[in-house]
């Protein structure tokens, strides 16, 4: 399914930039393309079928934690937390992907873009939102285990649309399996807003913040063993120095910024 869902991404896309183009317009998937306005983003919402039974292994309505998660689940979860960094430098993959992973910017009040590695349920602070579900949609207020079975499901926010989504697809799969193969588990939800909370309250909840540029992650990628077990040699040599030439090639660039910052003042 992940392979179908990346290539009508991809075609659609493609679709999106190209039709514009013949009436002399130009669409953009940049992640944040206005500096007043909310970015774009391209959420992953994953869940795991038994091959068997076709039926989503992530769903548990006695979970304890209150998300409705399988012990599966959380692991599967726990093993994208534990690489998120290197994650990141694939579903983000450009400089202007950290131009919408921020708390607060020009534009008023929060962002809310996904900027902590952290999980919770309907809650949009996290990297990792756990959608609630409704058990009365189904008919049935007494019995709601069909519900969860079949529709449980975690989403990752700090993906945008530039990625390139067999990548991001394979990172994700191959972090979310780790979690299982080693029965990790990422703790309880942090059911707060995580913008609230100030630096020491972060660490006490043992919270990091994702890389803020494209130098950090990719430094953080190169740095996973997973990114190469993943990627195989060729690749993931070649994915880092195409992304430091990026990176380079923008911290070499003077921007009308920094003209109308220094110019008159030095």
């Amino acid at each position: 399914m992940a392979d179908v869902l990346a290539y009508r991404f991809t075609l659609r896309r493609m679709m999106m930039k190209e039709v514009p183009r013949r009436h002399g317009w130009e669409a953009t998937c940049m992640a944040k393309p206005y500096a007043d306005r909310t970015g774009s983003g391209a959420h992953f919402n994953m869940s795991l079928s038994d091959i068997g039974t076709g039926k989503s292994v992530f769903g548990d309505p006695s979970d304890r934690r209150g998300c409705g998660l399988s012990r599966i689940a959380y692991q599967f979860l726990a093993g994208v937390l534990r690489h998120a960094a290197a994650i990141v430098a694939v579903t983000c993959p450009t400089v202007n992907s950290y131009k919408r992973l921020i708390k607060t910017g020009s534009m008023t009040g929060y962002t809310w873009a996904p900027i902590f590695i952290s999980y919770g349920g309907n809650n949009r602070t996290h990297m990792m939102r756990v959608p609630m579900l409704r058990p009365h949609v189904e008919g049935n207020s007494k019995d709601h285990k069909g519900v969860y079975l079949s529709g449980a499901r975690i989403e990752c926010r700090a993906v945008d649309p530039t990625m390139n989504p067999y990548l991001a697809a394979s990172m994700m799969l191959a972090a979310g399996l780790e979690g299982i193969e080693q029965g990790l588990d990422p703790g309880d939800p942090n059911n707060v807003n995580m913008y609230e909370l100030s630096d020491a309250e972060l660490a006490g909840r043992g919270v990091k913040r994702l890389p803020r540029t494209l130098l950090e992650v990719v430094e953080a990628f190169a740095a996973d063993p997973l990114s190469k077990q993943t990627f195989g040699d060729e690749l993931y040599r070649s994915f880092i120095e195409i992304k430091q030439c990026e990176w380079r090639s923008f911290h070499n660039a003077v921007s009308k910024w920094e003209l109308d910052s220094y110019l008159s003042k030095f």
